[in-house]
């Protein structure tokens, strides 16, 4: 299996192994060389201690060198050599030959150190001498086996110890870290097991306490903003469908009245007077419905004229409202772009002017203006305004607000709740407010 596919858990228990055996491994081997150090040292430390004990039975006779105590040849590991003019004083009884030449060859030179590899002995040379007078040498050795095999004991010991801590380590990592993404199983289990129906279940009900909680907290809020988002479009797609079904249904009927014999002419043409506005309706609705599908992908590919659209989603009004004796005054005091193409403002706008329109005694405006990188559309009116209780539910699809109302418009179709859904795809939002004893909305869209 590529490490690509390796489960997180196994992923982390290897990195966590990887790290302990490298940092293991390094511990071993700098407590092993120190170790190794200390021994050596240890074992120069005897050489010299025995050969100062060998240079104190030492005496001159004659200006000569004399031994006046001989080494112990039956001390264990005694290998002691006094040489004086080239000649062996004393040497160890049934010495390695090897050894004999080496503790020759080291009385010849500066006094020192030097090991003899072919049968482990480290050997130490100090000159013998009176009043600045050099009169020998003396050379010791000892057996490097038993500093030898306590560090071989050491390493192997050590070695044992890093693998069972190792094995340690790789056991528990596997356990805490098992145990630490068990909250992550138990939550991919439940959400496999969630299906489009199961809006209110949540993976973690609490206060967060840790990265995981956090996460699923996360999640939760996550979950809850797609429940309400869903539950807003299948609010929407009702309304959507009854806006549909209406002049669908007043095609349908007055076809049927047309058909009707005993129908006059002036009768007929009336049925298709309405058929025709029915239809233009009907037209209305869908080119919505598409304006919301592309709304994100047009947003800030397009640019139009504030005062120019703002215009054109009046000029639907103009004849209906002037026939009950009111009127749309438009202010835009300062040149203003939008950067959303026209259409789409336009659909935006329609609703809202349609509302006004409705509520609207004697006037509706129409007020433009720029701030902070947007350009605000305020639509008033001077009706009764809006409840504050109602300035969110008035967007929610199939809310209805009393009050009277007339048909002075087709208008967009589909009203308050797709003028903010199409202004949210297009980057920006709708609002209701007060302002003034006044119904006012407010759209506010990126600036070009």
């Amino acid at each position: 299996m590529s490490p690509g596919r390796l489960s997180l858990r196994t992923r982390l228990t290897l990195t966590a192994v990887v790290g302990a055996a490298i940092a293991l491994a390094i511990l071993v081997s700098a407590f092993n060389i120190l170790l190794d150090a200390r021994l050596r040292s240890d074992g120069d430390n005897v050489l010299r201690e025995r050969a100062s004990t060998v240079l104190r039975g030492l005496s001159t006779v004659d200006g000569r060198l004399s031994v006046l105590e001989a080494p112990d040849q039956r001390a264990v590991d005694t290998r002691t050599w006094i040489f004086a003019g080239g000649h062996a004083l004393e040497r160890p009884a049934g010495g390695d030959a090897r050894d004999e030449r080496a503790a020759l060859a080291l009385a010849n030179v500066p006094p020192g150190y030097a090991s003899v590899n072919a049968t482990d002995t480290r050997l130490y040379a100090v000159a013998a001498d009176r009043e600045g007078r050099p009169l020998g040498t003396v050379v010791v050795g000892a057996s490097l086996g038993p500093y030898e095999s306590t560090a071989s004991s050491a390493l192997l010991g050590s070695v044992l110890l890093g693998v069972v801590v190792l094995a340690a380590v790789a056991v528990l990592s596997l356990w805490l870290i098992g145990r630490a993404l068990r909250p992550v199983a138990r939550m991919t289990a439940e959400a496999a097991d969630w299906s489009e129906r199961d809006l209110s279940r949540r993976f973690y009900a609490g206060k967060p306490h840790d990265e995981l909680t956090s996460l699923a907290s996360v999640f939760d809020a996550l979950l809850g903003r797609v429940a309400q988002s869903l539950r807003r479009e299948q609010r929407l797609t009702a309304e959507v469908s009854h806006e549909l079904r209406t002049p669908l249904a007043k095609i349908q009927a007055e076809a049927e009245l047309a058909m009707s014999r005993e129908r006059s002419p002036q009768h007929y043409r009336d049925s298709l007077k309405s058929i025709r506005v029915s239809a233009e309706d009907l037209r209305r609705v869908l080119e919505t419905l598409l304006a919301s599908a592309r709304a994100a992908v047009s947003a800030g590919a397009a640019s139009c004229d504030a005062r120019t659209v703002a215009e054109r989603a009046a000029a639907q009004f103009e004849t209906a409202l002037s026939d009950r004796g009111k009127e749309i005054e438009l202010l835009c005091p300062a040149p203003a772009k939008v950067g959303v193409e026209a259409d789409l403002v336009e659909r935006i706008l329609s609703p809202l002017i349609e509302n006004a329109t409705r509520f609207a005694r004697e006037r509706v405006t129409i007020e433009i203006r720029t701030a902070d990188g947007e350009v605000v559309f305020a639509v008033l009116d001077d009706g009764p305004g809006v409840d504050p209780l109602d300035r969110e539910r008035i967007f929610d699809p199939g809310f209805r607000r009393t009050g009277p109302s007339a048909d002075v418009g087709a208008g967009a179709g589909l009203g308050l709740p797709l003028a903010r859904r199409l202004a949210g795809a297009a980057g920006g939002t709708v609002e209701a407010s007060d302002a003034s004893a006044r119904g006012a909305f407010a759209v506010h869209l990126p600036a070009a």
